[in-house]
């Protein structure tokens, strides 16, 4: 017997699906585990395996059309077996909007439109009876450097003679200086899902949550001679990236107040007491934040090559939906784009996310000295309903140290 196969909630959030590829296509014999679409979610583009066995009979959904949770994405049964009864009956469970009442116009009085007459043309412009512009040299060559058509100015040398003067006091009547120099165009592009969410999530977070942001300055000339000498000896190669992930991994265990969550339905606030980061990663459709689970526990070693394989997922569109779940502090980094500082919106339900911008050479005073330092700026975005400023700027403090000496958190 035909069944249906619905469009899956993929995530928590998802409320509508794209149906990125079909793996298989009508008249298709399908088994119970074999790859049957990819569907485009809000957060990402997961495949979708089948549940059931038998002949694909009917696509509900064309490749690069959206279908909402619980729609119909196929029909799977026997060869021959017809599927017009079952999308008869769904069609008939769909809720039928009311058709608007007619309404009867009647024909508006149309005015006979009026027939402006044309301008009349004005002969060219010349200076004497032969009809040629008598103009000086000078004239001529200021005329033509500044793209003046010297037919439209009246000379003011012996015989009506344009001269300098003339070019520098000359001023283009409006008609003349409207002139369209190119045309206006544009093209729009529907959003993508993930793309959607980013809009719905973020400005709900923006404008929800009371946020405050705290900037501090680290000198990572520690740091670049430590990175250094651990990337001698390590098989996966450490980015400042890996370090700050760790180190903020680090802080958290120390400041468990700023590992929170606000609970929208319970007005309540939750402590976390394991310590998971996200890490945002930009992909051609917006913006992934896969997550370093339970990363104060694991290694700087551990740590970037667990990045490393997310990055390769996230490009190809592997990743899973469990990688993306479970943050409780997100991380985002654009100092690889140069980018010095920025600030960054709240990763909801978490409290805080913390933006890191780019390594700077900057003068610093060292032992009264002035230097050349390395500089690298971090602002931390927080949720005041959970995370007061004294508790955000000790967070700092600790992750500070943390980052400027990266063997105290190896001990």
């Amino acid at each position: 017997m035909a069944e249906v196969v619905r469009m899956p909630k993929l995530s928590d959030t998802m409320e509508e699906g794209v149906v990125a590829e079909w793996h298989k296509k009508v008249g298709d014999s399908v088994e119970s585990g074999d790859l049957l679409a990819e569907i485009e979610t809000d957060k990402a583009t997961m495949e979708f395996e089948s549940f059931q066995d038998g002949v694909l009979l009917h696509i509900g959904v064309e490749k690069g059309a959206a279908a909402p949770v619980d729609g119909i994405l196929a029909i799977l049964g026997e060869k021959g077996e017809d599927v017009a009864a079952i999308l008869k009956a769904e069609a008939s469970e769909s809720p039928v909007e009311e058709a608007p009442a007619e309404v009867v116009k009647e024909d508006p009085v149309v005015a006979a439109p009026q027939v402006e007459e044309p301008e009349a043309i004005a002969p060219p412009v010349t200076n004497n009876s032969n009809g040629r512009l008598k103009v000086s040299p000078l004239a001529k060559k200021l005329a033509e450097d500044k793209g003046i058509s010297l037919s439209s100015i009246s000379g003011s040398g012996e015989g009506g003679r344009i001269v300098k003067k003339d070019i520098d006091n000359y001023i283009p009547s409006a008609s003349q200086s409207l002139t369209s120099v190119g045309s206006e165009s544009f093209t729009d592009t529907p959003a993508s899902q993930m793309r959607k969410s980013i809009a719905k999530s973020l400005t709900k977070n923006q404008f929800s949550a009371p946020h405050f942001y705290l900037t501090i300055s680290l000198d990572m000339d520690n740091t670049i001679a430590a990175r250094k000498s651990l990337n001698e000896v390590s098989d996966v190669k450490i980015s400042f990236n890996d370090i700050v992930i760790k180190a903020v991994a680090s802080a958290l265990r120390v400041h468990p107040n700023v590992n929170t969550s606000w609970i929208e339905e319970s007005k309540s606030v939750r402590q976390n007491d394991h310590v998971s980061v996200g890490v945002a990663m930009a992909v051609e459709d917006g913006l992934l934040v896969p997550v370093v689970k339970f990363a104060d526990q694991k290694s700087l070693s551990g740590i970037s090559a667990e990045v490393k394989e997310f990055a390769g997922k996230a490009k190809e569109k592997k990743i899973s939906l469990e990688e993306l779940q479970g943050n409780t502090f997100t991380v985002s980094n654009l100092g690889m784009f140069g980018i010095e500082q920025f600030t960054s919106i709240l990763n909801a339900p978490e409290s805080c996310i913390l933006a890191i911008g780019a390594i700077k050479q900057e003068p610093v005073v060292r032992d009264g000295e002035l230097a050349v330092g390395n500089i690298m700026k971090v602002t931390l975005t927080c949720d005041h309903r959970t995370v007061d400023g004294a508790s955000g700027a000790l967070f700092l403090q600790s992750f500070k140290k943390f980052v400027e000496n990266p063997v105290t958190m190896l001990a």
